[in-house]
C-alpha cells in the first residue's frame, strides 16, 4: 500500500544524499504535501456542476474536498465575491503517496498521446505543478457517471531548496519527464 513511501526511506534518500552530499539525515528533501485543485467555472450558473466536481475529486483523492470561494467580485466573468467556484484537496501522509503511486503508475500512461510530463514546471523553490486536462484519466472514475469533463491541477509541494533537487526527487520517484 504504502510502496512509494517504503522506496522512500530505502532507495530515494541515501541516493539524494549521494548525490547532494548531504551532511544530515534532515536535509534530505521530502514530498511535503500534494495539494489538487479543481476550478469549475461554471459553478455561477448550474450549482449541480460544483457538487459533482466535489464527488469525482473525493473519489479521486479519497477525501473529502474543500469549496473555495471567490476571493473578490469581477465583473467580466460574472463572478461575486464569496461565490462559489471551485474545489481543493490537500493530501498528506499515507494518502499522499498512495496517491502520487496512482498518479504516476496508472493515471499518467493512460493520457492519449502522452510523451512525460513538462520538466519547466518548476516554481524556483523545488515545488512542481502539473496540469491535467481531464478526470477521466484516474481508474477511479466511471465514464458513464461523468457530465462534464474537467481538468485539475496537481501540486507537488516538496521540502528541496533548490528545483534541481525536486526535479531529481521526483525522478527518483518515478516521475515521467519528458526529455
Amino acid at each position: 500500500m504504502a510502496r512509494l513511501k517504503e522506496t522512500y526511506k530505502n532507495e530515494i534518500a541515501p541516493a539524494m544524499q549521494k548525490k547532494f552530499g548531504y551532511k544530515n539525515v534532515m536535509q534530505i528533501p521530502k514530498l511535503d504535501k500534494i495539494v489538487i485543485n479543481m476550478g469549475v467555472g461554471e459553478a455561477k450558473e448550474n450549482a449541480k456542476a460544483l457538487e459533482s466536481a466535489v464527488r469525482d475529486m473525493q473519489i479521486i483523492a479519497g477525501q473529502k474536498p474543500v469549496v473555495t470561494k471567490a476571493k473578490k467580485s469581477i465583473a467580466n466573468f460574472k463572478i461575486r465575491e464569496g461565490l462559489a467556484i471551485g474545489c481543493k484537496v490537500t493530501l498528506r501522509g499515507e494518502k499522499m503517496y498512495e496517491f502520487a503511486d496512482r498518479l504516476i503508475n496508472l493515471s499518467l500512461p493512460r493520457v492519449r498521446d502522452f510523451r512525460g510530463v513538462n520538466p519547466n514546471a518548476f516554481d524556483g523553490r523545488g515545488n512542481y505543478a502539473l496540469g491535467i486536462k481531464e478526470q477521466l484519466i484516474f481508474p477511479e472514475i466511471e465514464y458513464d457517471k461523468v457530465d462534464k469533463v474537467r481538468g485539475m491541477d496537481i501540486i507537488f509541494v516538496t521540502t528541496a531548496k533548490t528545483d534541481e533537487e525536486a526535479r531529481e526527487l521526483l525522478t527518483l520517484f518515478g516521475m515521467p519527464f519528458s526529455k
